[in-house]
């Protein structure tokens, strides 16, 4: 069935266009204009003047709605209609450090969700090539070097869906696992590490090609020792992660480096099972999380546990703190979609897929469509 959007304020391609129209045929965006000359369609819908943008795509979160992805099918379809209720209408599943055992089963599960359900993504492994002495809310006796063993036992568990492996490059047998990983076609991400500006900026020559999370599990940005934040940064070919809760990274930061690399920043979640459901106790790969007035921080130690963010939130929040709505949306559409491999998505233009966000002036979600059909 097709469905013709129109009277709304469409954000798309770094540009807001006024009263315009975007018409849903097949699963597509099929046409897209201005005014009231407006081609036929089965259902119309009246976006009020709202903000119509491209579905978010979250390449980076963990869980919602109570529970984790770690904990299967069920729960990782529950915390997807919680995201998806917030307008992230595709997403890779991101899993926390576990044994080679259970990463393998884990993506493996994600592999045969990706393959039932098209708005999985995939999976993302953060971890365990992971630097213990950055390990954040990871298990640190699990955590390990890469292997080729390893490597290729995931990467055969994931049956090509794997989309995104966090490592820290400074590791033995690092450089062997990047080059592996890019020849399967995995976005390599360098996070979780103790690496300075020189070990990212040769990851970054091998082929990875995000930042996890940057600043956080990683080395601060000092005057004479830059660290892999500016690496990133100077290097056009790098997407980097921000977590734009206000907790994690200060919102006047994230506006500075949004000014630097606008096109480059991937806003994603890191959201736990702490997500839409409140305050409390909560599980994150086996270790106790306390989440006290939304902020998710380890029982023991305090490190910082993912977040309790949503992408909605987080444009709001990003737009607050001076960034251009169309600069806000390309971070939360077109750049993570980018970044592990799927440019079709998280754009309207014409031929592009039919997943959508409407948002009322204050950017709050009022209507999802994916793949043209209302969610």
């Amino acid at each position: 069935m097709s469905t013709l959007v129109h009277s709304v304020r469409l954000v798309d391609g770094g540009r807001i266009t006024d009263d315009a129209w975007v018409l849903f045929d097949g699963g597509r965006v099929r046409a897209t204009g201005v005014g009231r000359e407006r081609p036929a369609a089965d259902d119309l819908f009246d976006g009020g003047g709202g903000f119509l943008v491209p579905g978010f795509v979250d390449i980076h979160g963990h869980g919602g709605a109570g529970v984790s992805y770690d904990d299967g099918p069920d729960a990782i379809r529950a915390a997807r209609a919680l995201h998806l209720a917030h307008g992230t209408t595709r997403a890779v599943i991101s899993l926390v450090t576990a044994s080679i055992d259970d990463l393998a089963a884990r993506a493996a599960m994600v592999a045969d969700l990706a393959s039932a359900d098209p708005t999985v993504l995939g999976s993302h492994l953060e971890g365990p090539f992971l630097d213990p002495g950055h390990k954040g809310a990871h298990a640190e006796g699990l955590l390990r070097a890469p292997d080729a063993a390893s490597v290729d036992r995931l990467l055969e568990a994931g049956r090509g869906t794997i989309r995104q492996i966090t490592l820290a490059p400074e590791l033995p047998g690092a450089d062997a696992a990047i080059a592996r990983l890019v020849d399967a076609g995995v976005a390599v991400a360098v996070g979780h590490t103790d690496a300075d500006a020189g070990a990212a900026q040769r990851a970054f020559d091998a082929g990875a090609m995000i930042l996890t999370h940057a600043f956080n599990a990683m080395r601060a940005i000092h005057h004479r020792a830059p660290g892999p934040v500016v690496a990133a940064l100077r290097d056009g070919r790098v997407v980097l992660e921000l977590i734009a809760d206000g907790t994690h990274v200060d919102l006047d930061l994230i506006a500075v480096v949004f000014a630097a690399a606008g096109d480059r920043i991937a806003l994603v979640t890191d959201a736990m099972a702490a997500a839409g459901s409140g305050d409390g106790r909560y599980a994150l790969g086996g270790l106790e999380v306390v989440v006290d007035r939304g902020v998710a921080r380890l029982a023991a130690g305090g490190a910082i546990a993912g977040s309790t963010l949503t992408q909605d939130d987080a444009l709001r929040r990003v737009v607050a703190a001076g960034v251009a709505l169309p600069v806000a949306v390309r971070a939360l559409t077109a750049t993570p979609a980018r970044a592990v491999g799927r440019a079709d998505l998280g754009m309207l233009a014409v031929g592009g897929v039919a997943d959508a966000v409407l948002l009322d002036g204050e950017l709050r979600v009022q209507r999802v469509w994916v793949a043209g059909a209302a969610a």
